[in-house]
């Protein structure tokens, strides 16, 4: 029985009450969510929200203060090397080896798996073809982005976690990569997503979560309102709810509260103009938010 067979009956993320502090800064503050098998999972949010965080603890590579969390039924906590073999990571920031080529570092890495996805195909796969003899410290940011996602899927995981992949890419690339997940989707992969891009969540995900000062919501449905709305920051959009339009505001990233009730009562979350910050804090989250 294969190891996706076996999770198929639960989630395969389940994060429950996730704490991490650097100092007295709480980068997570009782995160819980569960992604099933199959579904994109998408983590939205403006920057310091703790989606990087969030995300770096799931891998197994940053201890977390507090919380449970199972990843494809591993305790990820106590037992991250058992998950090695079976997710892939691209990270927001990828540091690659700058004298090795494209091909030269996807075999380098496919090398450390006992199986996985042949070189040439990710190639293909990721639009590298004229670049698989250049050496990595040439590459454009963007194909260095490129190369980094398809460093995620040389083990050809169960799980993949993509932290902001589309960033610094053009837009014929970042639909491209789009295209990527949906495949791995369709293959039944599941994926958990970063990303600051409304349009890119709308297209991608079959449920997500707005984090902001390390806060998530309890699960809700498009368009409702949690019960504990006015003191839970984020909001969370189940599968299968989404109305036509769903397409959300940049402000909605910067605080979700509980003056949004009435707004959230239509399909697009906005800040109306009574909702703006009143203090130079605030003000400062929601400028940094809107221009992400």
């Amino acid at each position: 029985m294969s190891s996706q067979t076996r999770n198929a009956a639960g989630p395969v993320i389940r994060v429950r009450d996730l704490r991490k502090s650097y100092g007295d800064l709480k980068a997570v503050d009782g995160v819980s969510f569960e992604v099933q098998p199959g579904q994109v999972f998408g983590l939205l949010g403006p920057n310091g929200a703790g989606k990087t965080t969030t995300v770096e603890v799931l891998e197994g590579l940053r201890a977390p203060d507090s919380g449970d969390v199972s990843v494809l039924g591993v305790d990820a906590v106590r037992r991250p090397d058992d998950l090695k073999a079976r997710i892939g990571v691209s990270l927001q920031t990828a540091a690659l080896y700058p004298k090795l080529t494209v091909v030269e570092v996807l075999d380098l890495f496919r090398s450390f798996y006992p199986s996985g996805r042949p070189t040439d195909e990710l190639v293909a796969l990721m639009d590298l073809g004229e670049k698989r003899a250049t050496r990595t410290q040439d590459l454009s940011g963007g194909q260095r982005q490129r190369l980094s996602v398809a460093l995620a899927l040389v083990n050809d995981p169960e799980l993949v976690f993509l932290d902001e992949p589309t960033t610094g890419m053009d837009p014929a690339a970042r639909r491209m990569l789009w295209d990527v997940v949906l495949g791995l989707k369709a293959s039944g992969r599941s994926v958990l997503l970063t990303t600051h891009y409304m349009e890119e969540a709308e297209v991608l995900c079959d449920r997500l979560a707005i984090m902001d000062h390390g806060v998530d919501s309890t699960s809700g449905r498009s368009g409702s309102t949690p019960s504990s709305a006015s003191t839970t920051p984020a909001w969370v959009a189940s599968p299968g709810s989404r109305p036509s339009s769903t397409r959300m505001d940049r402000s909605c990233c910067s605080r979700v509260t509980s003056r949004r009730r009435s707004a959230r009562s239509s399909p697009r979350l906005t800040r109306s103009a009574s909702s703006r910050p009143t203090s130079p804090s605030d003000g400062r989250r929601s400028k940094t938010s809107s221009s992400t």
